[in-house]
């Protein structure tokens, strides 16, 4: 499972590491108003694109992971769900390129964000998911990546080319989704379409489709409404601090992507002892990395903002310390909702949970950022996420002991707040370079880990004898 959990860490650093890298050059080039046109423009293309899916990544690695045992049940559910897929991915597009025809404005950038609308018809990740095989996602999507990152350095060099920067980054992800196809030949046979039976599939789909589209209210909603109720220069600023944000927890998210199919496998053949052992060692590791990056981040947030973004993003840097509050959060949320309601059909307590948030982020959206800009949609989204997982934890609690899940928590706070004490007040006195940034991160570790140790914390000795006997194996 460790070795899935680091595929599936480095498939999701690949899929953002392109803008993350970029982000100091194409932040200078572009400016905050490029970058909050960009960061609309996707926004709304978002919406299409969750409509045009229908819950497929979360149903079919599902759907995959109960069946394949089965070639055939395997092959037939595939072709299945693909082509509903397919189907309402072209429904979308259709939807989408009327909107882009009405639309007043930006229409040319829409147009280069609806080449990564097209891209999602032809991406099977979530069969390989389904099987545990997250080498093949990363080893395919490398090269692709690399490639993107040389064009956007070749071909932007201004705030004219704006569009030549979004539709590199579309084309993409459609081009890295294309490649994963070679590899279906050893993985399913052909159906005949005449066995095919792809609506079978939409009602299940559409039962995880409506928490999708909760989920992107709170996820997305932000930005068109900060376009709306602030400026779009706060638009960019929103979206700099969430870029980074995301990347921490796609991180951390990464084990829940993974332990999901051995839930979801472990639940229909009645393993129970099984799915607590899971949820127990994954609250614990997400516990012991959630809550460091939290607190290092916040340290190092003004600093690091103006360092890696440029003096015209200083604004990030008061955004990024508020919004690191919300990655444990998430990364709790990862555990209870995607590894364990949804893979044992708790789909109900599931929705429940997402829609509650999105209400919240949706009532509180609107008078936070009409009095506060972009510090308002920072703390509406933390308030959304505190409220879908403290629901997703109650719910949990139903069937597992909470004290057990957060067992040992009370080490990793006590090593966090005196770490960010700590590296905070060094970085307030501290010229902002990279080199003051490496000391920072560097220190804010050992102190982590020494306080750790002085605690006798459980996990460090788990991670030195996996350590251990992967060494010996070598």
């Amino acid at each position: 499972m460790i070795f899935n959990y680091l595929y599936n860490m480095l498939y999701q650093i690949f899929v953002l590491i392109v803008p993350l890298v970029t982000i100091p050059y194409i932040s200078r080039v572009i400016g905050p108003t490029g970058i909050g046109v960009n960061t609309f423009t996707y926004a709304i293309t978002q919406y299409f694109i969750l409509f045009g899916t229908l819950g497929v990544n979360l149903y079919g690695s599902r759907e995959i992971a109960y069946r394949r045992d089965d070639k055939h049940k395997l092959s037939k559910a595939f072709w299945e769900i693909e082509t509903l897929l397919i189907t309402s991915i072209t429904i979308a597009t259709v939807a989408f390129l009327v909107y882009v025809w009405f639309s007043k404005e930006y229409q040319m950038y829409y147009l280069a964000q609806g080449v990564a609308l097209v891209a999602v018809a032809f991406d099977i990740s979530w069969f390989f998911m389904g099987l545990e095989n997250f080498k093949v996602t990363v080893t395919r999507n490398i090269l692709v990546k690399a490639i993107s990152l040389v064009l956007i350095f070749t071909l932007v060099k201004s705030k004219d080319d704006l569009f030549i920067y979004i539709l590199i980054t579309s084309l993409s992800v459609l081009i890295g989704n294309i490649t994963l196809w070679p590899y279906l030949r050893k993985q399913v046979t052909m159906i005949k379409f005449s066995e095919l039976s792809p609506i079978t599939h939409l009602k299940p789909s559409l039962v995880l489709f409506i928490p999708q589209v909760a989920i992107n209210v709170y996820a997305l909603l932000n930005k068109p409404m900060l376009k709306i109720f602030d400026s779009i220069q706060g638009t960019g600023f929103f979206d700099s601090s969430d870029k980074i944000i995301k990347l921490l927890v796609a991180l951390l998210t990464s084990l829940a992507t993974v332990v999901m199919p051995r839930v979801a496998n472990s639940f229909i053949n009645g393993d129970n002892e099984q799915i607590e052992r899971l949820l127990r060692k994954s609250f614990d590791y997400i516990s012991f990395l959630s809550i460091p990056l939290m607190f290092g981040l916040a340290a190092v947030s003004k600093s690091f903002s103006i360092w890696f973004f440029g003096q015209d993003f200083a604004p990030v840097g008061q955004v990024l310390l508020i919004q690191s509050m919300v990655i444990p959060i998430i990364a709790w949320a990862s555990i209870t909702g995607n590894q364990y309601l949804l893979p044992t059909n708790h789909n109900k307590e599931y929705t429940i949970s997402v829609i509650a948030g999105a209400v919240v982020n949706l009532i509180l959206n609107i008078p936070l950022i009409i009095k506060f800009g972009v510090l308002g949609a920072t703390v509406s989204t933390i308030i959304a996420e505190l409220v879908v997982t403290g629901i997703q934890v109650y719910y949990v609690g139903q069937e597992f002991s909470i004290r057990m899940l957060f067992k040992g928590a009370w080490r990793y706070w006590g090593a966090g707040i005196p770490m960010f004490v700590i590296v905070y007040l060094l970085d307030a006195r501290l010229p902002i370079s990279l080199a003051s940034l490496v000391m920072e991160v560097m220190l804010g570790i050992c102190i982590y880990f020494v306080l750790l140790i002085a605690m006798k914390t459980p996990i460090l000795k788990d991670i030195y004898q996996m350590l251990r006997s992967r060494i010996k194996r070598v």
